[in-house]
């Protein structure tokens, strides 16, 4: 059996598909390319158990539509999997259909956030063959392949399939995997170099990604769709994740790494984590950058130890400088707390990049102009060190995706339009003051004070090359939400 995991290319006048970015999408102008874990981990499962794979991201690769089609068939593929989410679904039930007429005998696979919420959705639109659900498809699509190959009599649970004419259940995914049992990534099988450089977020290259857990800890967020992938947080033993950066240090030479977990590991493993990393001297060799919440979630001895450790970047979320926004969407944090953790950091040595929404359904443009402000505070004032701003949109098999339906929330359920690009729930306000907030965020990059400490902050070279990839990442988003109308 020769198995292809792979993202199909997806051309469009918004830009380039942002799918292989765990927990959103987007399209940008700028082009932007992170490492998709789980199927890279899928890919790699699989050939360390002896299964033929390969590995054809055609997105970062920049292949055509064709070029991709041709390739499936000149290399005889029998079994494809494709990550999916919901703005690209509809793209992909077309690309599904169109390779089972070329390629009849071929098994396909989608898996991912979209048709773990939806899976008979996607079976009914397209003849998919499986569908794995829950955000552990990597061990899953072992399964799948052990169970094709023979080797299984039966599938676990978490699949859908068809049997009969008919759309057939193993039940809902319930196993929690040991995520040490997991070989490292073979960055060479998934082309690493593919997404060593084109990430805003990296300011030495080459940089990569791991993942020390899944997902997040704390697991409640209202608007998170990977607390349906994930419902128990997970995570790798310290020692596993330490032996991994040592050999991407010793192997590959990278200079900065991204850890990709919804949201780093914290109390003792982060301690121990850290003082692994001192004790092996990586801190002095490699440079770190990871999720993480605010609120009470680590101490200043905590971020200071952070610092000492190589951790740079450390991306946080804000979403709205409004309470009652928090409280809704269970972010169990307050205004307080967040802004003086930002601060914390900043006067840790840290760098935090902060994320905020806008477009909430009760929020009024008062709201929105709160949150603006904010925002533009923490990084004029330096606290914050960089930022990203969006449209909040409600995933389908989130909680917020429910609330909408129930109070009739939801603009439209075509989900080609949930990417970020406008509001999918109704608001007091028009998509061109939504869009005039977000733009007024990143606009922040041009302001006097904000560019002169900018500037007075530069130690290096290195400094002035992540500053103008930056920048240029800025003007993309400023076009990626440029208004309508």
């Amino acid at each position: 059996m020769r198995i292809a995991v792979t993202y199909p290319p997806l051309h469009s006048e918004k830009g380039v598909p942002l799918l292989s970015q765990n927990r959103q999408f987007q399209w940008f102008n700028n082009p932007t390319f992170i490492y998709p874990m789980v199927p890279a981990s899928a890919a790699t499962l699989l050939k360390k158990k002896g299964y033929d794979v390969v590995w054809l991201d055609g997105i970062a690769e920049g292949i055509t539509l064709e070029e991709w089609f041709s390739f499936l068939k000149t290399e005889k593929i029998s079994l494809v999997a494709m990550e999916t989410k919901t703005p690209v679904i509809k793209h992909h039930w077309e690309i599904v259909k169109r390779l089972k007429e070329s390629l009849p005998d071929v098994v396909i696979v989608l898996m991912g956030d979209h048709v773990t919420a939806l899976p008979e959705e996607t079976m009914n639109a397209c003849p998919v063959d499986y569908i794995l659900t829950g955000g552990d498809y990597d061990f899953l699509l072992f399964h799948l392949v052990e169970y094709l190959s023979g080797k299984k009599e039966r599938l676990e649970p978490g699949f859908f399939y068809r049997q009969g004419g008919q759309i057939v259940t193993t039940g809902p995914f319930q196993r929690t995997y040991d995520l040490g049992s997991l070989p490292w990534i073979d960055r060479d099988l998934t082309k690493w170099k593919n997404y060593a450089y084109h990430n805003g977020n990296y300011k030495y290259t080459p940089g990569t990604y791991i993942m020390a857990g899944r997902d997040c800890w704390y697991h409640q967020c209202t608007f998170c769709s990977w607390t349906t992938l994930y419902p128990r947080f997970n995570k790798r033993p310290v020692e596993d994740v330490l032996d991994e950066i040592g050999m991407l240090i010793e192997k590959y030479h990278v200079r900065e790494i991204m850890d990709d977990t919804g949201t780093f590991p914290v109390g003792e493993w982060l301690e121990s984590f850290c003082e692994g990393m001192i004790r092996r001297g990586y801190h002095k060799k490699v440079t770190l950058d990871c999720n993480m919440r605010l609120g009470k979630a680590i101490t200043y001895e905590q971020m200071k130890l952070m610092k000492r450790a190589g951790f740079r970047l450390v991306l946080v979320g804000i979403e709205s400088a409004n309470q009652k926004t928090l409280d809704r969407v269970k972010k169990g944090e307050t205004i307080e707390e967040m802004v003086e953790n930002v601060k914390l950091m900043r006067k840790a040595g840290l760098y935090p990049h902060i994320t905020i929404m806008f477009g909430y359904p009760w929020e009024t443009e008062e709201d929105a102009k709160r949150t603006l402000e904010l925002g533009r505070y923490l990084l004029i004032k330096n606290y914050a060190y960089t930022m990203q701003a969006t449209i909040v949109v409600p995933y389908p098999g989130t909680p917020l995706f429910e609330e909408c339906r129930q109070n009739g929330w939801l603009v439209s359920e075509d989900w080609e339009r949930y990417d970020m690009r406008e509001p999918m729930m109704k608001t007091p306000m028009t998509t061109q003051t939504l869009m005039k907030y977000v733009q007024g965020l990143y606009s922040v990059a041009f302001h006097p004070e904000f560019l002169v400490r900018k500037f007075l902050s530069i130690r290096d070279l290195e400094d002035v090359k992540y500053f103008w990839r930056a920048g240029m990442k800025v003007v993309g988003h400023l076009m990626d939400f440029r208004r309508k109308g």
